[in-house]
């Protein structure tokens, strides 16, 4: 059973963290960082692409430099909305601004074990289980590779990933583990078996990819190459950037938004020369390095401010935005992930960024917690429910159930209350017990979590992926092995 997809949709309250000449001075600074300084392109194929559409490009370097004309005349082509579909298509995402979506993050490379708690080196059979649970869990609404599977051969490991996730749910799936043209081509001849055939998968794009800018000012060659073929045959595909204020870019927040919007800005004007109207997505996770240690801080008020900064780029672009979020330097389940998740969310939210990343990691996104990927859909929820606000018309002012009661009345028997008493959020995790209770059991949110993701590992049972499918896409991954 496919569990209904909970999203945040138009919400009545909304934040405007840049005004709109901000937002223009950002993109006219983007653009004479683009002309003047140039941003790196280590592919052959995009820089060809490039010269061949008059931009100044050091080969030997591998720098383009492109006029601004050039660059606003390709994002101008730029989808403003699609669809992300799902192997169910009732767990398709339409993408219009209008909704927030939030998947589970990736890609961690160790695993806080769900039954003995240790922490350990991620597996495939891990991907396996996180699908499999967040494919149960309703505020998923699709998938990020959510960790590393360490045991297979890096040369396939993207494959092996997704084709795990398939078969252990119904949902979209977003990987950013497609390193190069090679995988690529395979991972469209995976997705192609699901919706019978390449030439559909315009209309039905069941994998998306996103790459991974090399802050500052530049990109990897293998990603480039990957995210050209994706959108030779209509798979949503996006850059983004994790620049870094202190590191990999300026101390200022404005300085490090210019770094990072160059580098998304010139890789998706180049998918739109390749490919025109190509379906596009901004993606972005910058951050703060600290102080002390230089360490990615994985949460704070940069962050936050981030959250909602790109969300207006990206809109200034109208293009959808995926949006690193959850991302807590906490090293398990506590206060201090509770902080930065709730808060880098509520800003990503009340922005609207279209895709949200992602549930479930610790530590900067290194390790996953089946206890925090449930606590984040909660956090999810509450920000949910709170960015709805509060609707005011003849049913909700209730003046004729208050008449009813009268004063020194009660409401819990009235018809009204019935009818919007489910109205009223309930929470798993958050602890409203008596102090006696608590004071008994001295358990709490982490082990009520914990108990439900086993729980769910355990009875649920995913739309089964055809076993004729499944063949052939291990076929595909062991002749490219091979």
């Amino acid at each position: 059973m496919t569990k209904t997809i909970k999203s945040v949709s138009n919400p009545k309250m909304k934040l405007e963290v840049l005004s709109q000449q901000e937002i223009k001075r950002i993109h006219a600074a983007t653009l004479q960082v683009i002309e003047k300084t140039g941003v790196r392109f280590p592919s052959a194929r995009a820089l060809e692409i490039w010269a061949s559409h008059g931009a100044e490009v050091d080969r030997g370097k591998m720098i383009v430099r492109a006029k601004p004309d050039l660059i606003e005349r390709a994002l101008a082509l730029c989808p403003p909305e699609y669809p992300l579909a799902a192997r169910d298509p009732l767990q398709d995402l339409l993408l219009d601004g209008n909704h927030v979506f939030v998947g589970t993050d990736g890609c961690g490379v160790e695993v806080l074990d769900l039954h003995s708690g240790t922490r350990r080196s991620s597996c495939l059979q891990d991907v396996r289980d996180i699908a499999r649970i967040a494919d149960a869990t309703a505020e998923v609404a699709f998938h990020w590779v959510p960790v590393s599977a360490q045991d297979v051969s890096p040369g396939t490991r993207g494959l092996h990933e997704i084709k795990a996730i398939w078969e252990n749910s119904s949902k979209h799936v977003q990987t950013e583990s497609i390193y190069n043209e090679r995988e690529a081509r395979a991972a469209i001849e995976l997705a192609a078996l699901l919706v019978g055939g390449k030439e559909n998968l315009r209309s039905r794009p069941v994998l998306s990819l996103m790459q991974c800018s090399a802050p500052p000012l530049g990109h990897d060659g293998g990603s480039l190459d990957a995210a050209l073929v994706a959108a030779e045959y209509g798979l949503p595909t996006g850059f983004m950037t994790m620049a870094a204020n202190l590191t990999t870019g300026p101390a200022t927040l404005a300085g490090n938004l210019v770094v990072g919007n160059a580098e998304v800005v010139a890789g998706t004007a180049l998918i739109q020369l390749a490919y025109p109207g190509a379906p596009v997505f901004y993606a972005a996770a910058q951050t703060a390095s600290d102080l002390r240690t230089g360490a990615y801080t994985g949460g704070g008020p940069e962050d936050f401010l981030y959250g909602a900064a790109t969300n207006a780029l990206a809109d200034f672009y109208k293009i959808p935005l995926s949006m690193g979020s959850f991302a807590t330097g906490a090293k398990q389940p506590d206060w201090q992930a509770g902080v930065e998740n709730s808060l880098s969310t509520f800003m990503a939210s009340i922005s609207m960024a279209d895709m949200l990343l992602g549930v479930g990691l610790l530590h900067g996104s290194r390790i996953w917690s089946y206890a925090q990927m449930m606590l984040d859909c909660e956090i999810f929820s509450i920000i949910q429910k709170t960015l709805q606000g509060i609707t005011v018309d003849e049913e909700m002012l209730a003046l004729d159930t208050i008449a009813a009661v009268g004063p020194g009345g009660n409401f819990l028997t009235q018809k009204h209350t019935h009818k919007h008493m489910r109205g009223i959020f309930l929470p798993q995790f958050l602890d409203r017990r008596p102090y006696s209770e608590w004071e008994q059991k001295r358990d709490g949110p982490v082990d009520w979590a914990l108990e439900k993701a086993r729980r769910t590992l355990a009875s649920h049972q995913p739309d089964p992926l055809d076993d004729r499918v499944s063949a052939e896409m291990g076929r595909i991954i062991t002749a490219l092995e091979k």
